[in-house]
């Protein structure tokens, strides 16, 4: 019995320290794109052939061979070698939480199949962030590397609400399953649109709220817009992307967060009326309200670096609340 509560707490700690390291991981990849220092190093794993950021002459000079295209920037050099140390960490830490749970499954008294489903997105991820750089943030890549990260945090915190002990809701509980997984579906779809948005620079392409280019229905072309397959700022024919395509990807982001608005009230206020769940009502619309503010605040104030970067924060929290509730609901 000793020896079972003992590993039930190392791995339930585990988990809430990988939760707040992803989480942690994720606020600082959005400062390292959005500060422009995802190329702050032109290759991987390294960073100009070096395990850190060269900066003695020798070293400089030898770097500039290597990569004469790419002068060294060391601030943007070691914001991205940063992210790496950090991401290195987690994945150190994955590991030992999928090495628990397999090893010391009959004392924690759970499948080790979540768990070890976070290899395959670990090794993913690795890879992701190789063609982020290798392929010169290209879209698709830098939003699948975004997407991935939520992946991670998401199955992380999923496996540490398996870990705690909640009451039942009862029949609350069974009536809002289906509008709660409804929700967390239209939160995924919103932060696709958000990480397109990010990696394709069109958070300026509105600078009113809440018209965009002073019309409630800005010139706008949705078709190669939203191509999956073509180069950062260029059509898939090799011309560049218009200002109409631009103001298509903003806008539709801009549509589908009155969307999410509009459920997640609602979806709110139906929590809060059971009573049983209305704290989690209660956190969804203050994570709701949140992150409409700091959105409408990014296009007001074009964009300043601290509040774009807590905007993404406010992605993965939303998607934290989110995933507490679907939790909760089927307990």
């Amino acid at each position: 019995m000793n020896n079972s509560n003992n590993f039930r707490r190392i791995f339930k700690r585990l988990t809430l320290i990988a939760v707040f390291w992803t989480f942690c991981l994720i606020v600082l990849g959005a400062y390292v794109r959005l500060s422009d220092a995802g190329l702050g190093c032109p290759d991987w794993p390294g960073c100009y052939g070096h395990i850190g950021v060269p900066d003695s002459p020798d070293e400089l000079a030898r770097a500039q061979q290597l990569h004469p295209d790419s002068p060294v920037e060391s601030a943007k050099a070691w914001k991205e070698m940063i992210h790496r140390y950090v991401a290195g960490g987690l994945g150190f830490l994955i590991l030992a939480i999928v090495f628990l749970a397999i090893t010391k499954q009959r004392y924690i008294g759970q499948s080790p199949v979540l768990a070890t489903s976070l290899i395959g997105v670990l090794l993913l991820q690795a890879a992701l962030g190789m063609w982020t750089v290798t392929l010169l943030l290209k879209p698709a890549i830098v939003t699948a590397h975004l997407l991935g990260g939520l992946t991670t945090l998401g199955l992380l915190y999923w496996l540490a609400l398996r870990q705690m002990s909640f009451p039942s809701g009862g029949r609350d509980a069974g009536n809002l399953r289906t509008a709660s997984l409804v929700g967390l579906i239209l939160v995924l779809i919103q932060i696709a649109l958000g990480g397109w948005v990010s990696t394709n620079y069109a958070a300026l392409a509105c600078t009113d709220f809440p018209t965009c280019q002073g019309s409630f229905w800005p010139a706008m072309e949705f078709g190669d817009a939203f191509h999956i397959f073509r180069e950062l700022g260029m059509k898939p024919n090799g011309a560049n992307l218009t200002m109409e395509n631009v103001t298509a990807i903003h806008y539709l982001h801009r549509l589908m967060a009155g969307c999410v608005l509009a459920y997640g009230v609602w979806l709110a206020f139906r929590l809060v009326s059971t009573g049983f769940f209305r704290v989690l009502g209660y956190l969804l619309l203050g994570a709701l309200a949140l992150q409409i503010a700091m959105g409408v605040g990014n296009v007001v104030l074009q964009l300043p670096l601290l509040l774009a970067v807590a905007h993404n924060a406010g992605a993965a929290f939303l998607l934290i609340v989110m995933l507490t509730i679907n939790f909760r609901v089927r307990v």
